[in-house]
């Protein structure tokens, strides 16, 4: 018996009774980012029904919706302080239902439908892949590493991989149908697996989290009028903004950019490795704290991406 295990399973005991909230009342702003959370997911299955009915712009659209308010509510989250461990594990589920479940419903109905089990097999190697990466992620969150690491995810991110699986159904708006024949069909199926494997891999790839962190003052108002510029374009041309276009050169950009990523992130574990002081762990932000005989965790939890 591994002398491991009965520490695990009191562990787990544990935090199984612990309360939700440590408190009878929960401040407002930490509902905040949740709100943002279920309005991606509705999005998400809004998604999987659209591509049931066979409107996959519809379907396309709503996962694009998801993933923008995927990327909101972390940012809102830390803005407001208000990150905890139940929106953490809310936002994974979510992620797994909006950028697993949706683009292999997606990708599926619209052209591996034909082929039956194997175009089956792929896309559900993708959405099971979406599950594991989310899983290691919670596991790995609360791991000490140095800042510089936190700019980098270990895998493709599940947002990232549910647009940029989706591609060949970019190129078939363009005029690249993947059905037109076996060969590009057979295409399409082990670029979707390519792209599953791409998630569980330790790749690092950019997260960009640090970018926003600091910037220059010359350049906050014009940050300020192209957003508000893209939000006006999103509003008044959904269809045009969100071309298939400009996801295609996006997906492609993407991918051209990984082994660019992977290089700068040796590099700088080189470079660590020459500094030791550099290297060494963020530590937690907040020491535990008693609360009426329990000890209460205050270190914010970072959602998952």
């Amino acid at each position: 018996m591994d002398p491991e295990l009965p520490h695990i399973e009191k562990e787990i005991s544990r935090r199984r009774r612990r309360r939700l909230f440590s408190h009878q009342r929960v401040p407002v702003r930490m509902l905040v980012p949740n709100f943002f959370t279920l309005l991606g997911l509705c999005a998400g299955l809004t998604s999987i029904r659209m591509s049931i009915e066979g409107r996959w712009d519809v379907a396309l659209a709503a996962i694009v919706f998801a993933a923008m308010l995927d990327g909101i509510d972390g940012r809102v989250a830390r803005l407001l302080k208000a990150s905890s461990r139940f929106g953490a594990e809310l936002d994974s589920l979510a992620d797994f239902v909006n950028f697993g479940v949706a683009p292999a419903i997606l990708l599926f109905t619209w052209g591996l439908v034909d082929v039956k089990g194997i175009g089956w097999i792929c896309v559900m190697m993708f959405a099971l892949a979406s599950a594991l990466r989310l899983a290691r992620f919670n596991v790995a969150v609360d791991e000490e590493k140095p800042k510089w690491q936190s700019n980098y995810f270990t895998g493709m991110p599940t947002p990232a991989a549910a647009i940029v699986v989706l591609l060949p159904f970019y190129l078939s708006k363009l005029g690249l149908d993947a059905n037109a024949s076996r060969i590009a069909l057979s295409v399409v199926l082990i670029y979707t697996v390519i792209i599953a494997v791409m998630m569980v891999s330790t790749i690092p790839t950019y997260s960009g989290k640090l970018l926003g962190e600091r910037i220059r003052r010359e350049y906050v108002l014009p940050i300020f009028i192209v957003a508000v510029g893209l939000v006006a374009c999103l509003l008044t041309f959904p269809y045009e903004t969100l071309a298939n276009e400009t996801l295609a050169i996006t997906s492609l950009a993407y991918l051209a950019a990984i082994p660019l990523s992977w290089r700068r992130f040796l590099t700088k574990e080189r470079e660590a490795q020459g500094n030791p002081s550099a290297a060494m762990p963020v530590g937690p932000s907040a020491p535990p704290t008693i609360d009426q005989g329990r000890v209460v965790d205050l270190r914010p939890v970072e959602p998952k991406r």
